[in-house]
């Protein structure tokens, strides 16, 4: 997990004026959790990620855009290497279409990969 996503926590935290105890009460969990995600030891699941968004006024790809920035990016490096050897089927028919647009899709948000 990078650092800068978990120093982006603390300062939405900071900015909107709430403290770690406030951010763990509204999440259920304890203040030591909300203390290593804005550490950078543990990620936040998915009920907190949405939790965290409303919590802070702020849309998921500007509150999480340097995890992101990271999917991305490993996706875009496993898409190269994706095994061509499968078993067609009626539920594969859609497979080139789909890795082409995801593809693109990556491109277009980081032209950057070196493709």
């Amino acid at each position: 997990m990078t650092t800068q996503f978990a120093l982006d926590l603390r300062l939405a935290r900071r900015k909107a004026g709430y403290t770690q105890r406030d951010i763990a009460h509204l999440l259920d969990v304890h203040q030591s959790a909300v203390s290593d995600l804005e550490r950078g030891r543990n990620l936040p699941r998915l009920e907190e990620i949405i939790a965290l968004s409303l919590i802070y006024g702020r849309s998921f790809e500007s509150l999480f855009s340097e995890l992101v920035k990271e999917a991305q990016t490993a996706l875009h490096k496993r898409l190269a290497n994706l095994p061509d050897n499968f078993r067609q089927y009626a539920g594969t028919l859609n497979r080139e279409h789909s890795l082409k647009r995801l593809k693109r899709s990556l491109e277009v948000k980081h032209p950057d990969h070196g493709t």
